[in-house]
C-alpha cells in the first residue's frame, strides 16, 4: 500500500494546527507559573519543583488514530486525541498536587473533562501520577478555539520511578521479563513509602514554625 503524499500545504496546514496547541501550553504554563509565585509571596513557598511541556509530532499524532481506527485529519486529531498538548508538573508532596488541583479546577475558563488519580488508585504495574484532561479557550483574533491540554502531576519520587519504568520498557521493546516487573513494582512501593515518609516528615516541622 503506498504511503499518501504529504504537500507543502499539508505540512503547513499542521504546523497551523499545532501551533494553536502550543497557545494552549503557554496559556496553562503561565496559570501555573502565576500559581507557584503566588505561594512564594504568600507562603514562602514554591509546590512545583519544575514544568516540562511538550507537544506530539504530526507522525504520532497519525500512528495514534490509525491505531484507534480512525481517518488521519486534524478534525479526527482534534476529536479523539486528547494529549496532542501535554504538560508534566513535579512536586515536592502528594499533597502539593491535590493543593494544585483544586486550584487549577476552580479556575473560571478551564473546563475539567476528566480527572484519573492513579496516587488513590495507582496502576497495577505501581505507577503514580494524577492526570487532568482541561479543556482552555485560546483567544485568537477571529475566533476563539477550545482546546484539550492534559496535565500529568507527580511528586519527585514518582517522576524518578516513572522515567526509569519507561527507559527499561523502551530497551525491552515492551517485553519486560516478569522477575524485572516485579522488581520494579517493588520499587514504586518504595517510591510510594518516601513520599508518605517525606509529607510526614514536612508536616511535623510545620509545627515548629
Amino acid at each position: 500500500m503506498l504511503e499518501p503524499i504529504i504537500t507543502t500545504d499539508d505540512i503547513n496546514e499542521w504546523k497551523n494546527f499545532l501551533l494553536l496547541y502550543k497557545f494552549a501550553l503557554d496559556e496553562i504554563n503561565t496559570k501555573l507559573t502565576i500559581l507557584n509565585e503566588e505561594f512564594q509571596l504568600i507562603h514562602s513557598y514554591n509546590p512545583i519543583e519544575h514544568i516540562k511541556s511538550r507537544l506530539k509530532t504530526p507522525k504520532s499524532i497519525s500512528d495514534k488514530l490509525r491505531r484507534k481506527g480512525h481517518e488521519v485529519s486534524m478534525e479526527n486529531a482534534k476529536e479523539y486525541i486528547y494529549d496532542i498538548a501535554g504538560i508534566r508538573v513535579i512536586t515536592s508532596f502528594t499533597s502539593d498536587i491535590y493543593n494544585l488541583v483544586a486550584l487549577i479546577c476552580k479556575q473560571n475558563d478551564i473546563k475539567v473533562v476528566e480527572v484519573k488519580d492513579y496516587i488513590k488508585n495507582p496502576k497495577p504495574n505501581g505507577y503514580r501520577s494524577l492526570h487532568l484532561l482541561l479543556e482552555i479557550p485560546v483567544f485568537l483574533s477571529d475566533r476563539v478555539e477550545s482546546l484539550k491540554v492534559e496535565i500529568q502531576l507527580r511528586t519527585i519520587a514518582m517522576d524518578f520511578w516513572a522515567s526509569l519504568e519507561h527507559k527499561i520498557y523502551y530497551k525491552f521493546e515492551k517485553t519486560v521479563p516478569s522477575h524485572i516487573t516485579e522488581q520494579l513494582r517493588e520499587c514504586a512501593d518504595l517510591a510510594n513509602f518516601l513520599d508518605e515518609k517525606m509529607l510526614s516528615i514536612n508536616e511535623e516541622i510545620k509545627k515548629y514554625k
